[in-house]
């Protein structure tokens, strides 16, 4: 074992500060990272707050971050797939079984005994998993990635959870040159998804409730956008997408986006809206459309979808920051005060 730097919350209403938490040496599998950079996913904040009590209730202290890149700095006697000096990611789970027909179909986001990278019971040290607002990680080189060295790092980050969210959807479902997809909510799950939709040379349509996000995604990647709210462009669009994207947490109408669907249209929810949503069943029955959910990738998909990136070049939009302001980004991302993912520096770790 040995000791790392990290920020951790104490309890629900604590704030985010300084820590020392500690970290299994690498056993001969086992390759340890220094953290460059990490991303702030709002699953953090839903964690660290402990909104999801429900089902994922959280063990404090809790050190979350599951946007994870940085450069190898040790390696297991054992490991074959790196070496000391790769660059490389950790994304949303750091193990599994290996054994269920999930993981030996390379869907180990779904194995039921999945360890996730943070908040989860950790099987060699006891307690919990502790995530990526750290200076170092070790883990498993099974669920290590490799990072294209052409990505900027600190847009980088975002791709390990808001990346592959988006991207693992459109894949699974088809999204293809002259295919019509629509992307509901320009968030920072929004904008990876016109970024994945254009690149996958898809006609995009982004939806917004705010007129002034217009600009914003036609740069990204939009050929049209539409105001939400707007009962007359809505209106234009009726019947005939392939694919949606919705990646809206908010309660909203979901058979708005329905009936916008052509025959065989789908939409899948990679947001989650706090209150079940009200279906028509009619919205489904009329053109025999789908509603399903999606969400990250397994191993093998998350390294496809970042090499995707590499030749494309796609990187999240991210406001950098030091470790030093983490408890105000949160305040701006209830806020949705961010363009469009923030991207913790972890150098700034050094200074504590």
């Amino acid at each position: 074992m040995y000791n790392a730097k990290a920020y951790s919350a104490a309890s629900e209403t604590s704030p985010l500060a300084p820590a020392t938490i500690p970290r299994r040496g690498p056993t001969e599998h086992d390759v340890q990272i220094e953290i460059l950079f990490c991303g702030i996913c709002h699953s953090d904040l839903h964690s660290v707050r402990n909104e999801w009590s429900e089902f994922a209730p959280t063990v404090y202290p809790i050190i979350p971050g599951h946007e994870i890149v940085g450069r190898i700095i040790k390696v297991g006697s054992a490991v074959t797939r790196y070496k000391r000096g790769d660059l490389a990611a950790v994304g949303c789970m750091v193990d599994s079984d290996g054994t269920c027909l999930q993981c030996k179909t390379g869907l180990e986001q779904f194995c039921p005994n999945l360890t996730l990278t943070f908040n989860s019971p950790d099987t060699h040290l006891g307690g919990v998993t502790y995530g990526g607002y750290s200076d170092s990680i070790v883990v498993d080189e099974r669920f290590v990635l490799r990072l294209p060295s052409k990505l900027d790092l600190a847009g980088a980050a975002p791709l390990l959870c808001a990346g592959i969210t988006t991207y693992s959807p459109m894949r699974h479902w088809g999204v293809t040159k002259g295919k019509k997809v629509g992307v509901v909510g320009l968030g920072g799950l929004g904008h990876m998804g016109v970024k994945f939709a254009h690149a996958f040379g898809a006609h995009v349509v982004v939806f917004t409730t705010s007129p002034d996000k217009k600009e914003d995604a036609l740069r990204l990647g939009a050929d049209e956008v539409v105001v939400s709210r707007n009962s007359d462009e809505m209106q234009k669009h009726v019947g005939s997408f392939d694919f949606i994207l919705d990646t809206v947490s908010a309660d909203h109408d979901i058979n708005a986006y329905l009936n916008l669907l052509g025959l065989d249209g789908r939409i899948t929810l990679v947001g989650a809206p706090p209150k079940p949503l009200a279906v028509s069943a009619f919205s489904l029955i009329a053109r025999r459309r789908s509603l399903s959910g999606s969400n990250i990738g397994g191993v093998a998909e998350t390294q496809e979808m970042l090499d995707f990136c590499g030749e494309h070049n796609i990187t999240a939009d991210v406001e950098v920051i030091p470790i030093q302001r983490v408890n105000e980004a949160y305040e701006r991302l209830l806020k949705s005060d961010v363009k469009y993912r923030f991207s913790i520096d972890m150098a700034s770790l050094k200074s504590e």
